[in-house]
C-alpha cells in the first residue's frame, strides 16, 4: 500500500510539473517574410531601445528540472506613426548569456559555456540573434495582451517568422513592449538531447520548447 501511495504521489507531482511547464503557449513558426510598411517616411518616428531598461529572460527545461537566465539587448529601435507602433528591430548579444539559477561558480561557468557551444547557440560563429517586426496589430485577449506581433527571428543564421501576443503601451515619446512565450529550439537547428532526433534519452532529454520573456523600452 505504501509503495502504491508513493507511486501515486510521484505521478501526481510529475503531472503538476508538466502542466506548469506548459502553461505558456508555444508559438508557431513559418518561413521568413518581407518587412511591411514604409518606415522611412517623414511621419514615422524612430525610437531607440533603452538597453539599460530592457531585458530578455529565458527558461530551458529538461526531464529533471530547469535552468533560467538572461541575455542582453545590444541595440534596436521601434517605429512609431500616429501614436502606434508600426515596426521595429533589435539585436541580442549572445555573448552576454547569463545563468541565474546556479550559484556554484564552476557549474555556472560550465553551463554558460555549453550554451555558447555548437550544441546550442554556436556563439563563436553566430554571436548575435536578431528580430525584425514584419507586422503588428491590435488584438486584446483574456490574459491582458493588447497586440499580435509577427517578425523574423534569426538564430544561428536561420531565419523563421514567428507570431506572438504582446502588451504594447505608448506614452508620448516612450514605448514599452513585453511578451512571454515558448519557441521550439529545433526550428533553429538546436538539437542537443532533443527527443525529436535522439532515442532512449531517458532523464537526459531536454525539452524542445524554451521560454522567452522580454520587456523592451524605447524612447
Amino acid at each position: 500500500m505504501k509503495s502504491i501511495l508513493k507511486l501515486t504521489l510521484s505521478l501526481l507531482a510529475f503531472t503538476v510539473f508538466i502542466v506548469g511547464c506548459e502553461s505558456t503557449e508555444t508559438i508557431e513558426t513559418s518561413e521568413k517574410k518581407e518587412v511591411a510598411g514604409d518606415h522611412g517616411s517623414d511621419e514615422t518616428e524612430i525610437l531607440k531601445i533603452n538597453k539599460s531598461s530592457s531585458i530578455v529572460e529565458w527558461i530551458g527545461r529538461k526531464v529533471t528540472g530547469e535552468h533560467n537566465g538572461t541575455v542582453d539587448v545590444k541595440s534596436g529601435e521601434l517605429f512609431l506613426k500616429d501614436g502606434k507602433v508600426t515596426g521595429g528591430k533589435f539585436v541580442i548579444d549572445l555573448n552576454t548569456i547569463k545563468v541565474l539559477d546556479l550559484t556554484d561558480p564552476e557549474y555556472n561557468a560550465k553551463l554558460t559555456g555549453h550554451l555558447k557551444s555548437d550544441d546550442f547557440f554556436s556563439v563563436d560563429s553566430h554571436p548575435e540573434a536578431k528580430f525584425e517586426i514584419t507586422s503588428v496589430f491590435e488584438k486584446a485577449d483574456a490574459t491582458g495582451n493588447t497586440h499580435k506581433v509577427s517578425g523574423n527571428l534569426t538564430i544561428k543564421g536561420i531565419t523563421k517568422n514567428i507570431t506572438f501576443p504582446a502588451v504594447i503601451k505608448v506614452n508620448g515619446q516612450s514605448v514599452s513592449a513585453s511578451s512571454d512565450f515558448n519557441i521550439d529550439r529545433t526550428e533553429w537547428d538546436i538539437r542537443f538531447r532533443s527527443g525529436k532526433f535522439f532515442e532512449n534519452l531517458g532523464d537526459n532529454m531536454i525539452n524542445d520548447d524554451f521560454n522567452i520573456k522580454f520587456k523592451i523600452i524605447a524612447e
